[in-house]
């Protein structure tokens, strides 16, 4: 039974978008000469202590949103499923290892958010990133092509982005999303430099094949892929993604907030989208200025000095009813 349930855990976690999250190890601890017994026993307290923060620091970061390109092109997603199926027709054990096609993207950053209010702050990062981004590609499309097949320690299978001059705007987007995004104080990156990679399996989502003697992806699987050709992809769109909460109803995750780049001809609704978002962050951003006013001592004593006279106005004005009610009578 706790095997199953260990199962279906290690199944949740590999649903994530992110190959594997490499957390930088930046708590070195010094070496210290033991001068004594006694200071040799203190030495080794403190190093317990730091490598007990620096286990919590790693702890702590468990990224659970990321920005993504979703993968539109119909010519892209039709040859990743020969893909799938050309592999599973060798092994039917690894049909639950495939990416579904609705999940196909390019991640971009991943980030911890924590909270409703750090995910209004992610989404205002979002939007501070794109005139960024409209810099960086000067009103030019960005168009990424897609050829051949590799793997990440032959655990995780992945298309490759085609080498080109579409790489270094790509490569500049990246890095200004994760300094737009860190400047908001949102903990995000990885410690590994960007690949960007279009992902179609995982062997974390089948645990159970290590017992069967799967423990890696077998290149003779894909060889025949191995200078395929896939398609191009013209980004219009950077989402913000969770990826632990439920998925839509196409397969992909569920959106937070997006920004539409790029001249690609979009749909009214990602508009209507960008614009509902930027109006929400707007509201969101008064209702804080209103609390954090609110929440001066000043502001409070202008209050209750107020509610204070407005309570003595009333009394009086009773007692004044009250008498003239008197005379009447």
């Amino acid at each position: 039974m706790s095997e199953d349930i260990e199962a279906n855990a290690m199944d949740s976690l590999a649903d994530m978008p992110f190959a594997t999250v490499d957390i930088k190890d930046d708590c070195e601890i010094p070496d210290v000469p033991q001068i004594s017994l006694e200071r040799s026993k203190e030495n080794e307290r403190i190093d317990k202590d730091q490598k007990k923060k620096r286990k919590k620091k790693q702890k702590d970061y468990q990224p659970n949103y990321f920005l993504s390109i979703p993968i539109t092109s119909k010519e892209i997603t039709r040859g990743i499923k020969i893909l799938q199926n050309a592999i599973i027709e060798q092994d039917k054990q690894l049909a639950k290892a495939m990416i579904s096609d609705g999940s196909f993207h390019v991640t971009l950053l991943v980030m911890q958010l924590l909270n409703e209010d750090e995910v209004y702050n992610g989404i205002d990062a979002l939007l501070g990133l794109k005139p960024f981004v409209e810099e960086i590609l000067q009103g030019k499309h960005l168009t990424l092509p897609f050829q051949g097949v590799d793997t990440f320690g032959n655990q995780v299978g992945f298309v490759k982005l085609a080498d080109g001059d579409h790489v270094s705007p790509l490569l500049q987007i990246a890095e200004a999303a994760k300094r737009t995004f860190q400047e908001k104080g949102i903990l995000a990156g990885e410690s590994r430099g960007f690949k960007p990679h279009l992902t179609f399996m995982k062997l974390s989502k089948v645990p159970w094949l290590r017992k069967k003697g799967v423990k890696k992806i077998d290149p003779e699987l894909y060889e025949k892929f191995i200078s395929h050709r896939f398609g191009e992809e013209v980004v219009h769109r950077i989402d913000l993604c969770s990826m632990l909460k439920k998925k839509q109803s196409n397969g992909y995750y569920h959106c937070e907030s997006s920004i539409v780049i790029g001249k690609k001809p979009i749909g009214i609704r990602d508009l209507i989208n960008e614009a509902l978002c930027r109006e929400r962050m707007g509201l969101k951003s008064k209702v804080k200025q209103i609390k954090e006013l609110l929440l001066k001592p000043e502001t409070q004593a202008k209050i209750r000095r107020e509610l204070f006279e407005g309570r003595s106005i009333n009394s009086s004005n009773q007692g004044n009813d009250v008498d003239v009610s008197a005379t009447l009578t």
